[in-house]
């Protein structure tokens, strides 16, 4: 059994889209872009290069083929630590497959849960997002974000991945006083064993910020 600490309501009230990229408003009614939009702007040049050599018919299928398995490996890892006893029931078995590998990770590092899927923000960030996972791994508290890959990813390659984890940990931090200076990014692996990521928040959240004012500038040009 996982124990939970703390149970936070949404400090995000609500979400949008708008051209198509999610935006949350806080209950002050401020409209952030969320933390996975900001960092878009790493690889949408790369995404077009790939669209345009596979064919757009066939990048559609491998996206919505990702996306869906995704979502589903996250929710047996959201399930599975909120205690549901049928957590696996009703689940597609490529997800069950992929989740077993990161099971006996998290049964073993993970415990003293914070928060699970919660909207979050930052005004400092001017920045939301809704993280997977802050709880204690291997003793310390940290943001814990779920990932799912066909490949095994080189640490270089998922830098994005540290940036995105490292805003939450500041958004977290911002709306509860809880210091969070841990990131962690598991990724379960189609057809090999499950990858652990650990590392330093402050090592990559001045790159978030640099991506965000990237961001609004864009945005602003657009």
């Amino acid at each position: 059994m996982f124990k939970t600490i703390y149970e936070y309501e949404d400090f995000a009230q609500s979400t949008t889209n708008e051209d198509g990229s999610r935006v949350y408003v806080n209950a002050s009614g401020v409209a952030y872009p969320s933390a996975t939009t900001v960092l878009s702007v790493l690889s949408k040049d790369s995404i077009k290069e790939w669209r345009q050599r596979v064919g757009e018919e066939e990048a559609n299928r491998i996206s919505s083929k990702a996306a869906g398995r995704g979502t589903r490996v996250h929710t047996l890892c959201e399930n599975y630590l909120n205690n549901q006893e049928d957590y696996l029931q009703k689940q597609m078995p490529d997800a069950i497959v992929m989740f077993k590998t990161l099971q006996p990770l998290l049964n073993e590092y993970v415990n003293n849960i914070h928060a699970l899927e919660v909207p979050l923000y930052s005004d400092y960030l001017r920045t939301a997002g809704r993280v997977d996972c802050i709880a204690e791994f291997d003793g310390a508290i940290s943001v814990i974000d779920f990932k799912t890959s066909s490949k095994p990813k080189e640490d270089k390659w998922i830098e994005n991945y540290y940036m995105q984890c490292s805003a939450y940990a500041v958004m977290f931090e911002e709306r509860t006083g809880i210091p969070v200076p841990r990131i962690v990014v598991m990724i379960a692996v189609d057809g090999d064993k499950a990858q652990i990521f650990v590392k330093k928040r402050n090592d990559y959240i001045d790159g978030f910020i640099k991506y965000r004012d990237i961001y609004e500038e864009l945005l602003n040009v657009d």
